[in-house]
C-alpha cells in the first residue's frame, strides 16, 4: 500500500555482495530477526504502482493508491482493480514486473548479508502475497502479504492488517527461540505503527512523522545498506544506532 514517500527511481538495483569486515563477530551473540516492511522500505514506491506501470496502466495504479490513502476506496475495490490490471499476466510477466521495480539500492546485498550471518530476514507487507513472495529468491526467509493472488477469487478480508504484523513477528520470534530484544524492524508508514510501538528496536526508513517519533533511529535516502547498518547498531551489545 501507499508508502510515506515515493522516491525517484533512476538507478538499477545493485547486486554486489556487502563485504563483511575481517574481524566481524559472526556469532553476533545469538541469532537476530530482521523484519522489513516492503512498500517505501525495500521498494521506493508501492507494488501496486509498479505493477500498474509494468502492465501499461500507471494512471489507474496511482488513482487507486491515492483513493486508498484518502479512504475513498474499499479494500475489495482496490484489490479487484489491481487484479484486473494483472488479469492476463503470466508468472514470467509478474517476474519481469518484480525485477523491474524501483528497489532500494542494496536490497539483495542486505538480505544476502543477513543469511551469511545465520540470521533471519522476514518481510511483512500489505501489498499482494504474489509480489512479496518473490523476495524469497533474493534471500528473504519468509514473506507475508495480503491474501491476493492472480487467477484466484479474492477472499473477504484479504488485506493484511497492521496488527497482523505484530502477531507474525511474535510467532517468528517464538519459532526461532528469540526475544524482542533480538529483533529490529524497518518501516516507513502507518501500517508499521503497531510494530514500532511494540518492538524496542526499530528503524524508520524515509519515515512518516508518526513513524519517526516511534523509531529508535531513522534513515533518509535510497541505500538500504545504510538503514541496515543502523539496525545492526541497535542490536549491538552497546545498542548504538545512527540517526
Amino acid at each position: 500500500m501507499y508508502p510515506a514517500s515515493i522516491l525517484p527511481c533512476d538507478l538499477p538495483v545493485k547486486r554486489e555482495l556487502m563485504p563483511q569486515s575481517p574481524d566481524a563477530d559472526m556469532s553476533d551473540h545469538g541469532r537476530r530477526l530482521h523484519v522489513f516492511d516492503m512498500d517505501g522500505t525495500l521498494l521506493r514506491g508501492a507494488a501496486t504502482i509498479e505493477l500498474a506501470r509494468h502492465f501499461g496502466k500507471p494512471t489507474v495504479g496511482h488513482d487507486i493508491e491515492s483513493r486508498w490513502l484518502a479512504g475513498s476506496i474499499s479494500d475489495r475495490e482496490f484489490w479487484e482493480t489491481l487484479l484486473d490490471i494483472c488479469a492476463d499476466a503470466t508468472e514470467a510477466d509478474l517476474d519481469a514486473a518484480f525485477e523491474g521495480s524501483c528497489w532500494m539500492t542494496g536490497t539483495v546485498d542486505v538480505l544476502t548479508d543477513i543469511r551469511a550471518r545465520g540470521e533471519i530476514a522476514i518481510v511483512i507487507t500489505q501489498s499482494p502475497a504474489f509480489f512479496v513472495r518473490r523476495l524469497q529468491r533474493w534471500g528473504a526467509h519468509e514473506t507475508y502479504g495480503s491474501d491476493v493472488e492472480v487467477g484466484r477469487p479474492l477472499p473477504d478480508a484479504a488485506t493484511l492488517s497492521p496488527e497482523a504484523k505484530v502477531k507474525i513477528t511474535q510467532d517468528a520470534l517464538a519459532r526461532h527461540g528469540l526475544t524482542a530484544q533480538a529483533c529490529v524492524a524497518y518501516g516507513d508508514s502507518s501500517s508499521d505503527l503497531d510494530l514500532f510501538t511494540w518492538l524496542p528496536h526499530a528503524v524508520g526508513v524515509n519515515p512518516s512523522p508518526a513513524i519517526a517519533r516511534l523509531a529508535s533511529a531513522s534513515y533518509v535516502g535510497t541505500d538500504l545498506r545504510e538503514a541496515y547498518s543502523i539496525g545492526r547498531g541497535l542490536l549491538s551489545p552497546t545498542g548504538v544506532g545512527r540517526t
